[in-house]
């Protein structure tokens, strides 16, 4: 019978004027355009400068970097570089930057567990981040560390921004005026931070926190404005002496909610998101950022993420999951994907939701091609595809799920190899070869992985009973009258026929799979059974089949 013909792919949005772009985004109804357009608002005919030349809007995300990077700071800098060229494709093309503040003046409030050397950051508790020696012994300092593996970190996914350090402005001056603008509106600011303090803390606060000329520590200490102009303070020292000084040249920095209403009037920054965790902190510091002469960015309030317990994730509890681990056991689109969807929306962060992940980015990334403008708009895949340049065209697909290819390899058992996989892939891919499959080949590496740690320690295949054990015998019987190139959906039609059948008790098809997955594979949950039997092929389906039934 001959299959009829697929319809033509929509045009891609390379191929569509620009106008209809830009139609189409100004009704999108895709998160990063409705951010972009918040932006769009702000600046109705872009953002421009003195002499009215378009200048870029500035995106900005922040970094702590008192340890490694980790995935909250991938997913910031991700979905802030969303909504970042979904502006650009709102505006036809308007200038954008995007900037990742390290926040390396910070004192050292604690040291690592993960570093060696503990002694030496102790013995440099409270000092800025830039002036504490690394102990890794490889940089200048400990923020110098990790501001390098943060780098790394933006570029190994291609991240395009321009990195600033904390330090190196407030160090060179370059937040002088800025920090001479705090002085002069010390009061209205105080004004703002003391009704949101507890009484003890409201005794000792300032928005300027000296550096010690006698320790080098970053003090929270009350603070006595001399005259702006000069940057000079008068604060009382951690030895009891009366110090009068400068705040300029990084002798001293800002409380970091005063220090984020500083940053972005400094920086001009139009665009930031943050954690509903800091919901209570953009409020102030917006409030500051007015009383500085400028205003608070647009920005996102997304959720946080949470545990496989529904627990939210923390650093200190070890209980969320690396970047390292998504990537051991999924790929770097499936890791976007995930983040991506609904991030008004807390989002459970554990190995169980990575597979899922893995085959929903590439159903997306199939249908692309030949969806209409405003679904491409609407795929989270359009909008991944751009995080770096890549036009949103035609696309590829994965002939096994990532989900199937676990069951494979969970039958296969923990000690199969990348080889063993793809003998069997043979059964069920056209052109068998890893290299014409780059994609499905760095999945067969991540499942063998997510098999050898994750599914091999608990796989128990049980033992049939009851009806299940005439209903395999019927399966099999029904299988031997097939050859192995019947295909999926022949194989699919056999599975579904044995289990309509009354005959064996079966309240209904639920019932019948979870007994084959529980039987044949060892897990309560598994693929489309037609799907399996042709990929592990059918000799070898039948051979489980016998092997359940032997046991039963």
């Amino acid at each position: 019978m001959t299959e009829p013909a697929a319809p033509a792919p929509a045009p891609s949005v390379a191929d569509l004027p620009e106008t209809a772009l830009l139609a189409a985004a100004q009704v999108s109804k895709a998160w990063p355009f409705e951010e972009a357009r918040k932006i769009a608002r702000r600046y109705p005919a872009g953002k421009r400068d003195a002499a009215g030349e378009l200048v870029p809007v500035l995106f900005e995300t922040g970094y702590g970097p008192s340890g490694l990077p980790h995935i909250g700071t991938f997913t910031e800098v991700l979905r802030t570089t969303l909504v970042r060229r979904a502006y650009e494709a709102l505006t036809g093309g308007h200038p954008t930057r995007l900037v990742a503040f390290s926040d390396d003046m910070d004192g050292l409030r604690k040291v690592p567990d993960n570093v060696p050397q503990k002694d030496l950051l102790a013995a440099n508790l409270g000092k800025p981040l830039s002036r504490v020696p690394d102990p890794f012994g490889t940089h200048a300092s400990f923020a110098h560390h990790n501001n390098a593996r943060l780098r790394d970190f933006l570029d190994q996914f291609g991240f395009d921004y321009e990195f600033v350090s904390a330090a190196d402005r407030y160090n060179s001056g370059a937040f002088d005026a800025a920090l001479g603008n705090v002085l002069r509106h010390y009061d209205a600011i105080m004004a703002i931070m003391l009704p949101t303090l507890r009484e003890e803390r409201r005794q000792t606060y300032s928005p300027i926190l000296p550096v010690s000329p006698a320790t080098g520590v970053v003090l929270q200490v009350p603070v006595t404005v001399l005259d702006p102009a000069a940057g000079t303070v008068r604060f009382q020292d951690s030895d009891g002496t009366t110090v009068e000084q400068s705040v300029f040249g990084g002798q001293a920095k800002l409380q970091w909610k005063v220090d984020w209403a500083m940053r972005w009037v400094a920086l001009g920054v139009d665009y930031e998101m943050y954690g509903k965790d800091l919901t209570d902190s953009g409020t102030q510091s917006g409030r500051i950022a007015q009383v500085l002469g400028g205003r608070k960015p647009e920005g996102l309030i997304y959720e946080l993420f949470l545990d496989e317990k529904g627990e939210k994730i923390s650093k200190s509890k070890g209980n969320g999951l690396t970047i390292e681990q998504w990537l051991e056991y999924g790929s770097e689109d499936s890791l976007g994907f995930y983040l991506y969807r609904e991030p008004k929306s807390a989002k459970s962060l554990h190995v169980g939701i990575i597979p899922r992940a893995v085959d929903e980015y590439w159903q997306f990334r199939e249908r692309l091609p030949g969806q209409p403008l405003e679904q491409q708009l609407g795929n989270p895949v359009w909008h991944l595809l751009r995080t770096n340049g890549e036009q949103a065209g035609a696309g590829d697909s994965l002939p096994v799920t990532y989900g199937l290819l676990l069951n494979l390899v969970g039958v296969l058992g923990a000690g199969a190899s990348r080889d063993q996989v793809w003998s069997y892939l043979g059964n069920y891919v056209a052109n068998a070869d890893p290299a014409a499959h780059p994609a499905l080949d760095a999945l067969v590496t991540r499942a063998l992985a997510y098999n050898r740690d994750l599914i091999a320690p608990t796989l128990q295949r049980r033992a049939p009973a009851g009806g299940e054990v005439a209903a395999l015998a019927a399966l099999d019987a029904a299988l031997a009258g097939m050859t192995a190139d019947a295909g999926a959906e022949a194989f699919q039609t056999v599975v579904y026929e044995v289990g309509k059948d009354p005959e064996y008790g079966f309240e209904g098809l639920r019932d019948w799979f979870r007994a084959l997955y529980e039987t044949l594979l060892g897990s309560s949950q598994g693929p489309r059974m037609g799907s399996f039997i042709a990929l592990y092929g059918l000799a070898n389906t039948r051979a489980l089949i016998a092997e359940a039934l032997a046991g039963a």
